[in-house]
């Protein structure tokens, strides 16, 4: 390939790169509710007891974090916290997978050859498919309500983003922790009952 067109290809493909990372900005959130759940029941919450992602038995600074943006969360919806349970009981845990991604762009390129026909050099055109595979781990956080006295899932949450690198600082982290946390419960419609 002549190398303005291979410059050109990969600006070409940085670029649409770049297009497709500007749409994505924060995780990917999904959600599903429990049609049968009624809602306007609800007026505390407290955690469920053990918690998913402590099932070790011990903490770590990521529970503690998620915790506390639940909490915050939960709080500003008007729901009181119940140390021994409320009505909802709040679970999380988390989950990561390695991830590939695979991608074909057309390109297009030239061969110069001689023609005793024209009696000069000739370009030929000609098409192939350029394959790239990249590799990277994706971390997914649950969160779970559920309703206590059914002892039943009602709302679910779940916040999908990529897995931050070992070089990736302390800070960084924590922010995108809370943007994952954030994002569930930007999509959680319900608010606690008067």
């Amino acid at each position: 390939m002549l190398p303005v067109a291979r410059r050109l290809s990969t600006a070409l493909l940085v670029a649409t790169m770049l297009s497709l990372s500007a749409c994505a900005s924060g995780p990917l959130v999904r959600t599903d509710s429990d049609p049968t759940a009624n809602f306007t029941q609800f007026r505390t919450w407290g955690y469920y007891q053990p918690l998913s992602m402590e099932q070790a038995g011990y903490s770590s600074w990521v529970s503690d974090r998620i915790k506390d943006d639940v909490r915050k969360e939960m709080e500003s919806r008007g729901y009181r916290y119940v140390p021994e349970g409320g009505d909802l009981l709040v679970n999380f845990h988390a989950e990561v997978q390695d991830r590939t991604n695979v991608w074909t762009m057309p390109q297009t390129d030239v061969q110069w050859v001689y023609s005793h026909h024209a009696r000069g050099f000739v370009a030929i055109p000609f098409w192939y498919d350029e394959t790239r595979v990249s590799s990277y781990r994706e971390s997914t956080l649950v969160v779970d309500l559920v309703d206590r006295a059914r002892n039943r899932l009602a709302w679910s949450g779940a916040a999908s983003g990529s897995e931050p690198g070992r070089n990736t600082p302390q800070d960084k982290k924590l922010a995108m922790l809370d943007a994952a946390v954030t994002g569930i419960f930007a999509k959680y419609p319900h608010r606690a009952a008067p």
